[in-house]
């Protein structure tokens, strides 16, 4: 039977992933499985690093690292591919970045709710937003709809596991606030996606960190190459 104190949660090292650690605590999931996985990207010995802090922090009951390399050698990402550039940030866009990893939520989630299963628990956080939809096809609500289904169709009977997107209808502003009310340790997150320290300050993610941050009048504890101003 499931447990409805433990949850795992999706941990990238990014602010998302950390915040979500952190309101699942307040939800009442007081033992938290941490699941990262590096699969080829830039950053992904930085984005372990603070992943791992992340499961200090919360007093984890288990970090689970899984390499995930075939997400790598499948390609079609400036997130792996090094004959693709990472662009510059285009807050505005609505088009799919060079950064979106095809369909990488599905094979982060497949594994985030094995994981699940094999500990009782009763929930899977994922930290994806409303600014990460409008580009990633695998962020948008429908997505996280139809896995439910597809999780309750292919788990054992007894097993109910819901699948958390808490901020699915929030922006990076929002998740920055509350990040900050529940005192989530950002300067052990990291967002960029080209740099392991310091950030660039000017790809997409870097560029919504930033603007959150500036938009509720704090200033984002790790460092920057460059600290452009985004907020309007």
């Amino acid at each position: 039977m499931t447990d409805d104190t433990r949850a795992v949660v999706l941990a990238s090292g990014g602010m998302d992933s950390a915040t979500a650690a952190y309101e699942a605590q307040t939800r009442g999931y007081d033992h938290l499985y941490l699941l990262h996985t590096s699969y080829g990207q830039n950053t992904e010995d930085r984005e372990y690093e603070c992943a791992s802090a992340l499961a200090d922090h919360v007093d984890a009951a288990d970090f689970l690292h899984v390499e995930t390399g075939h997400l790598t050698q499948i390609g079609a990402s400036s997130l792996t591919d090094d004959s693709m550039e990472v662009a510059d940030a285009d807050t505005d866009s609505d088009e799919i970045p060079t950064s979106y990893v095809p369909f990488r939520n599905a094979n982060l989630l497949s594994m985030a709710v094995s994981y699940a299963e094999a500990n009782d628990c009763g929930a899977v956080f994922i930290g994806a937003h409303s600014e990460d939809f409008s580009g990633y096809p695998d962020c948008r609500p429908a997505f996280f709809d139809a896995f439910q289904g597809v999780i309750d169709a292919g788990t054992k009977p007894d097993t109910d596991i819901d699948l958390v997107a808490p901020f699915v209808e929030w922006s990076k502003t929002d998740i920055a606030e509350r990040g900050v009310e529940l005192g989530v340790p950002y300067e052990d997150t990291w967002s960029c996606y080209r740099d392991d320290e310091p950030a660039c300050g000017t790809c997409d993610a870097c560029a919504f960190r930033l603007e959150a941050f500036q938009r509720i009048g704090e200033r984002d504890p790790i460092e920057y190459a460059e600290r452009p101003t985004y907020a309007e």
